[in-house]
Order: C-alpha cells, then sequence, then structure tokens
C-alpha cells in the first residue's frame, strides 16, 4: 500500500515508520520541514517527503494523489496554552481539503480516550478533531489511547524525572486520579493492525493496557520495577498553576505541555472495552513490562525518537532557515581555532557533546546556567540529547537547538534556546587543513545585551578556551 504518514517527525510516527516499511508499504512523510526529519540515510533512500503545513491553506498537488490510506497524527497541545485547540481544529481541516483531491480509502487517527462527560480542554480538542475527521471522503479508524509509555515519551520521561530525582514527593491530589497505561509497542501493533481491516473502517476504539492504576500508583510501580523506594504525599491545596509549575521545575517538560498536562490529568482516563484487542488478537504489556521495555531500549542506546525533540519543547516554533544563517554585523564573538591530528576522532567527540557527557569544561558551570535558565521559565538542561554520538538536524541538545549537523563536511551548527537579551549560536567546524573552528556568536537586543555578554567575558576566556582544547583531545 502507498501511505500518507503526517506527523512523520513526531514521536509516534519516527515509531510507526520503521514498522511500516518493514511490512513492505511505499511511505510518503508528510512534514513542515524536510531538514528535521531525524532519519538514517538507508530510511531516507526508502521513504518519499513532501513538505506540508496543514496549518496553512491547503496546496493541490502538493500530496501524490494515488495515496491508499494515510495515518493523521498531528497534535498542538505543547505549543499553546490558549489556542492549540483551534489550531488542531484547523489543522483537520486543511487535511480533509487535501484528502479531497487524494481520496485514500481509509485515515487513521490517533486520540485521547474520552469516555468522561466533562473533558479537559486537550481531550475535547481531540474530540472535535475526530469529529472534524470523520465528515472526511475516506473511512476513518479511530484509536483512542490514554498515557503511552516508552523510551522517550513525554509522559515516560516525566515519571522517570520525578521518581529518579525526588525520593519524597509531597503531591497534588490529582495523583489519586486513575488512568490506563499502554505500551507504546502496543499503540504501534493497535495502528499497524487495523492498516486496511475493513471491519474497523468508521469505527472508534479505546486501547489500553491489562493496568487501571492511579498516577501516584504508576510512580510507586516504577520505583519498584527501578529496585528503589519513594514515598508520595497527596495535599489538597495544590492549584492547578502550582501543579503545572511543580512539574516544569522538576521534570524535563515544558512549561506549555505542563498546563495542559495538568489540566487533563484531573480527568479518568480508562478504556471502556477491549473489542479491538479481541478483534486483532493482540495482547497487550503490563505498565511494569512496558517501564522494563523503555530501559533495555536506552541502556542500548536504541531510542528511536523522543518528544524532546519536537521543536514545541523549546523557543523555536518557526522554519529552522530563519536561523540558519549565522550573522556577521551587530554582533558579539568569541572565535577560537586550534589544529588537530585526528580529524575523525575530533569529530566524535563535537557528534557526543552535551547529554550525560557534558560540554567538556566547566560543567558545573554550564549546570548552574541551566537551572538559572529553568528559574527564568527556559528549558534548562534537563532535555538532554536522544542518541550519545548521534546528532540530525533538528534535535534538541540540553538548552541549544541543531540548525544543522552535517557529518560530511564536519559542521556543527546550534542555536540557544535558553532565555537570553538576544540570541546566541554555537558552530564547531573542521577545515580542510584539520584545523577545528569554535564559534560563538551573540546578537543582543539592544543595552541590556551588551551589559549581559561583557558580564560573562571572563567566564567565556575560560569555559570556551577550556572546551575547544578538550575537544582536540583524541588521547
Amino acid at each position: 500500500m502507498k501511505i500518507l504518514l503526517t506527523g512523520a517527525n513526531g514521536y509516534i510516527g519516527m515509531r510507526l515508520l520503521p514498522q511500516l516499511l518493514d511490512e513492505g508499504h511505499e511511505i510518503v512523510c508528510a512534514v513542515r520541514d524536510e531538514k528535521r526529519l531525524s532519519i538514517d540515510a538507508e530510511t531516507r533512500s526508502q521513504i518519499s517527503v513532501v513538505e506540508v503545513d496543514f496549518l496553512k491553506e491547503p496546496e493541490k498537488g502538493r500530496i501524490p494523489e494515488d495515496i491508499d490510506a494515510a495515518y493523521y497524527l498531528i497534535h498542538s497541545m505543547s505549543s499553546s496554552t490558549s489556542d492549540f485547540d483551534e489550531q488542531e481544529a484547523r489543522a483537520a481541516e486543511n487535511f480533509n481539503a487535501y484528502m479531497e483531491w487524494v481520496r485514500p480509502e481509509q485515515v487513521i487517527y490517533l486520540s485521547g480516550i474520552v469516555n468522561e462527560e466533562k473533558l479537559s480542554k486537550h481531550l475535547k480538542s481531540r474530540k472535535n478533531v475526530e469529529d472534524i475527521l470523520y465528515t472526511g471522503p475516506y473511512a476513518l479508524t479511530v484509536l483512542r489511547a490514554g498515557i503511552i509509555v516508552g523510551s522517550g515519551s513525554s509522559s515516560f520521561e516525566i515519571i522517570r524525572d520525578l521518581c529518579e530525582k525526588l525520593p519524597v514527593m509531597v503531591t497534588p491530589k490529582w495523583v489519586l486520579t486513575k488512568t490506563q497505561p499502554i505500551a507504546i509497542r502496543d499503540v504501534i501493533r493497535f495502528l499497524t493492525g487495523v492498516l486496511g481491516n475493513t471491519d474497523t473502517y468508521n469505527q472508534s476504539f479505546d486501547i489500553g493496557g491489562p493496568d487501571v492504576l492511579t498516577y501516584k500508583e504508576m510512580l510507586q510501580v516504577y520505583a519498584k520495577v527501578r529496585g528503589f523506594k519513594n514515598w508520595i504525599f497527596t495535599v489538597p491545596v495544590m492549584t492547578p498553576k502550582l501543579s503545572s509549575y511543580w512539574l516544569y521545575f522538576v521534570t524535563s517538560t515544558s512549561y506549555k505541555l505542563a498546563v495542559n498536562l495538568v489540566d487533563s490529568m484531573k480527568m479518568e482516563v480508562i478504556a471502556r472495552d477491549n473489542k479491538l484487542q479481541q478483534l486483532l488478537g493482540i495482547s497487550t504489556h503490563s505498565y511494569a513490562e512496558a517501564i522494563d521495555m523503555a530501559f533495555k531500549k536506552i541502556e542500548q542506546n536504541l531510542v528511536v525518537s523522543s518528544w524532546k525533540d519536537s521543536m514545541i519543547s523549546g523557543r523555536m516554533s518557526k522554519n529552522l532557515e530563519k536561523y540558519i544563517q549565522v550573522p556577521k554585523y551587530g554582533v558579539l564573538t568569541d572565535s577560537k581555532s586550534m589544529q588537530i591530528e585526528d580529524r575523525e576522532a575530533v569529530l566524535q567527540n563535537i557528534w557526543k557533546i552535551g547529554g550525560e557527557n557534558g560540554w567538556y569544561y566547566g560543567n558545573w558551570l554550564w549546570k548552574i546556567r541551566g537551572f538559572l535558565d529553568k528559574l527564568s521559565g527556559g528549558v534548562g538542561l534537563r532535555r538532554g540529547r536522544t542518541h550519545p554520538d548521534r546528532i540530525y538536524t533538528g534535535d534538541s541538545l540540553d538548552f541549544w537547538r541543531v540548525l544543522l549537523a552535517d557529518r560530511k563536511k564536519a559542521r556543527l551548527l546550534l542555536f540557544a534556546e535558553m532565555r537570553l537579551p538576544g540570541e546566541a549560536w554555537l558552530e564547531f567546524r573542521i577545515d580542510e587543513n584539520n584545523v577545528l573552528h569554535q564559534n560563538a556568536t551573540f546578537r543582543p537586543k539592544g543595552l541590556r545585551g551588551r551589559l549581559y555578554w561583557y558580564s560573562i567575558l571572563p567566564l567565556h576566556y575560560f569555559i570556551f578556551g577550556g572546551m575547544i582544547r578538550n575537544i582536540a583531545k583524541t588521547k
């Protein structure tokens, strides 16, 4: 089958893509920015890519007209606390406009469980998108999932942060809300299982794992699987705003996502039945098994995708092209260069920068800067990096965003997503003479920006000097 995969560079899309390829399908990936499709060269050679922004007016001919089926994996919850529902509705309407030209037989939509009479704004939006898609010129299959647990998923990373960092927790009362988590592996099995299955056409199905747990129980089970104990105390006085700040400061989630998550966590998310599980003959994994599988992937460095690599996890919601050209005028710079001997080894050092490996000099100073950034509403250092030695354009890298990662040309360009009175770039490049260049560029905003740069100039002398020296070391 020829399949259109929207949201191909999202958390679910990146997991679904290799499975569809393994099953022999022809895949057309729809993304807003082709440069941000973080896949290896071999996978890239097996697919075709179209650039489509479903928030913009549809353009005929942008999507091939011989599509057999499509996956709708477009969500906007993390991009806004106010109008994400309007964005999601507009994207669904524009998708339907494209489908009028394409006319696929089936569209598969991954939604959220919406069985409560009173729904959060997030779940109302998912239900509204479902209603819009049902008006499209195709047979719709809707899969409604609760919390998805897998390496790199936002839910798993939040639970991981809370349990690993806070052995004693004072929590809001929504931790007593019941939910039904499902392993990412099972979600993918359901998504592929309904493809082309006429028994699932024009129907909506709840999918969930075998366990119905409160959020408190989920935290406790996580600790048990990991071999330690945690103590959780619930208080009734924590407001939604305080709860959002609590999640934001303790975990790697963005504040916008924290607000929308807290709003949804007050609602029970439990599947009505398991009829799709029976129809497809799928036996789902327990929550404890899902955690164990996630850590096996992490320990083997096989994390395929992470929600933290999404553009909405940081400051940048626009196209990377806006920042790819480093300005030369009206900027302040710190440029250093060093002759190197082993080009490949130094390049490997560059490609390992950030995350657990750190920044090669003064890591405690980077951690302080990350903490201060978090206090001021920035992303801090907690996003880390998805892979220990692989970097793709568009990835998050602590409080930087990867603008360009060209291993063949030996160039890595980063843009700062930390809170700054200006804009900052950090570039590493090895030229044809085996000279390593390290360039920090800052475009200040007014007097405050210049005062900021000059106030930390003494630190730059030590940090950037030590960094290039250590990156250049190969023994």
